[in-house]
């Protein structure tokens, strides 16, 4: 992801072109598109094209074969620094970025609420214009998406969501690379979501149908997803021709299903929720019940921390399930 982004300058520029035109995914050809990516900020799936999606999956398939399997040096981010900024802790969102970042040369500064003053003794839109003089891009994990917005507003390097409580695409981009080395292709595929109506949810509902995948949902009543968000995805459902199923049934969701897919149900800064939570989540466990109600080929995804009430052992940890493939993917796919 940071590759292409912010480093198409006049050295690097027929080095990068050449690569593209000579290397080759272990799963399709080099997806044509042009440059004009560089510079955006990535705060949603939403404001992206099926196509562009598409490539961001295939530069993350190019690299995770060129560096994990070939070995490559790859120092394409030399000289180049990212400011992270963390109030929310994460151990995939932290290492993913930290140790992709400095395998293409980069230098990652890791920055909590303790070590700056977002929107406490600065505002963030002075915090956006200081770091905009130090580094080169921007990967904020933030309470408020509204702040992440002021963020890329008043920054002028490129601002990434490593998530807010409206959207995680980054999370997504490793589980649709995730998808699409296990299934070779993603159109087609029928996703079942079982669970909260959470920001991992949103992601779905605004990409998904891009790539032709279907969609369950099935959330217990007072959860559902941002109405907003479901007429967004009933849009692109019409406009790609895939199927939409919003349901309060697990099973009913999981029918048919390619892939189960649920997440935690009790997010940071929702502990005191917590066991209204539980009592109204009861029977959204995903189990091997659930899983006879899906295609003989279903795989399981969690983005992971999980806890035992959101999917059992014997699903979590059988064959089926991708969640540490997934979780490695984070790697590939921030790069």
């Amino acid at each position: 992801m940071f590759n292409f982004r912010f480093l198409f300058n006049t050295a690097n520029i027929h080095k990068i072109k050449h690569s593209v035109q000579c290397i080759r995914s272990r799963h399709r050809q080099p997806i044509e598109t042009s440059t004009k990516l560089k510079g955006q900020d990535l705060l949603t799936l939403q404001n992206y094209t099926p196509e562009e999606i598409k490539y961001l999956l295939w530069v993350a398939s190019d690299l995770k074969n060129r560096i994990k399997y070939k070995k490559e040096y790859l120092p394409l981010l030399q000289g180049k620094s990212l400011a992270m900024i963390f109030e929310k802790r994460s151990t995939r969102t932290r290492l993913s970025t930290e140790t992709g970042f400095e395998l293409l040369g980069g230098h990652p500064c890791f920055l909590t609420l303790q070590d700056i003053h977002l929107g406490i003794n600065e505002s963030i839109s002075d915090t956006a214009r200081v770091l905009s003089t130090m580094t080169d891009a921007i990967l904020a994990r933030v309470y408020k998406h509204c702040d992440l917005i002021t963020l890329a507003e008043e920054a002028i390097i490129p601002v990434i969501n490593g998530l807010s409580d409206f959207d995680h695409p980054i999370q997504i981009l490793a589980d649709y690379l995730t998808l699409q080395e296990h299934y070779r292709s993603l159109n087609g595929l029928t996703l079942s979501w079982i669970g909260d109506g959470n920001n991992v949810l949103n992601s779905i509902l605004l990409s998904a149908a891009k790539f032709g995948m279907n969609l369950h949902v099935a959330t217990p009543k007072g959860f559902e997803p941002d109405p907003t968000v479901i007429k967004i995805a009933e849009e692109y459902s019409i406009k790609y021709g895939t199927k939409l199923l919003l349901t309060t049934n697990p099973l009913e969701a999981a029918k048919g299903a390619s892939v189960l897919i649920t997440d935690t149900w009790i997010s940071m800064g929702q502990e005191e929720e917590k066991q209204r939570r539980l009592k109204a989540f009861q029977g959204y466990q995903i189990t091997m019940q659930t899983a006879q109600e899906a295609a003989s080929d279903w795989t399981f995804l969690h983005c992971l921390p999980r806890k035992p009430e959101e999917v059992n052992d014997e699903v979590f940890y059988s064959p089926k399930s991708l969640v540490f493939q997934e979780a490695e993917n984070r790697k590939w796919t921030i790069m």
